[in-house]
């Protein structure tokens, strides 16, 4: 367990290292969910550290203990990005080379963070939301919650769902993307992996895509594990290769 700064706040988060003593690319995970729902798992963490990763997953502010409140990517957005300074400063960690994991709501989180972090060495979006809207218009069972974390609807609030939404200033990410999503995910539709992938095309940015028919917003464990070992090697390979755009 770590505490760190997040824009004066102090906010928890967790970090697993490999065992053996070295220099390793940097992992942030973001996760999904909000306050104990999707709240971060060890064994998950675990599982990705264990590829050759210093691992870094932040809580999100109000939670674990920590200060603050959690408003769905606007201020708390910050706790990601200060996440990423984290593993920039970590003795193990090579600075260049720090990649950037969303899943579900992390996804945005994840977006928001390569776009503030143009040195990212690459992102990948699981089964991520990109678009609040979008968001509010299809989980109905959700509508409460972002009515009180956001203030309202996005009819009477337009713009505070706008500023959530990363998809505007996609023309900003400059490392490489890739998106998977399970082409029957009804908690996160596959329109937000669509939308964030022509939205990058008409950036001229390319995004490489993943979709899954068949599967919904959470995988066979079987199968989810063979992706976790597939993005992570498709992470290092592309960080390798020089792939980054402005680097």
């Amino acid at each position: 367990m770590v505490s760190y700064l997040s824009n004066g706040l102090v906010v928890k988060g967790l970090l697993a290292e490999p065992k053996d003593a070295g220099m390793y690319d940097g992992f942030l995970y973001l996760r999904g969910g909000i306050k104990n729902v999707g709240t971060v798992r060890p064994s998950r963490i675990i599982q990705f550290a264990s590829q050759g990763f210093v691992v870094f997953a932040p809580f999100y502010r109000g939670n674990q203990g920590g200060e603050g409140d959690e408003d769905f990517a606007l201020e708390d957005r910050w706790d990601a990005i200060a996440g990423f300074e984290l593993l920039k400063r970590h003795p193990m960690v090579k600075p260049d080379r720090i990649h950037l994991f969303g899943f579900s709501r992390g996804g945005i989180m994840a977006l928001w963070t390569a776009i503030s972090c143009p040195e990212a060495a690459s992102l990948v979006t699981w089964g991520g939301v990109s678009d609040m809207i979008l968001t509010y218009e299809e989980r109905i069972d959700l509508r409460r919650m972002l009515k009180r974390v956001i203030g309202g609807s996005p009819m009477k609030y337009p713009d505070a769902y706008k500023a959530r939404t990363p998809l505007y200033h996609a023309d900003k990410i400059r490392c490489d993307v890739l998106i998977i999503h399970g082409e029957e995910d009804e908690n996160v539709s596959i329109q937000h992996a669509v939308m964030l992938e022509e939205r990058l095309t008409n950036t001229q940015k390319q995004a490489e895509t993943w979709y899954f028919p068949g599967f919904t917003h959470y995988f066979p464990p079987k199968i989810n594990r063979q992706i976790v070992r597939d993005l992570t090697k498709w992470m290092k390979e592309t960080a390798s290769n020089g792939t980054i755009v402005g680097k």
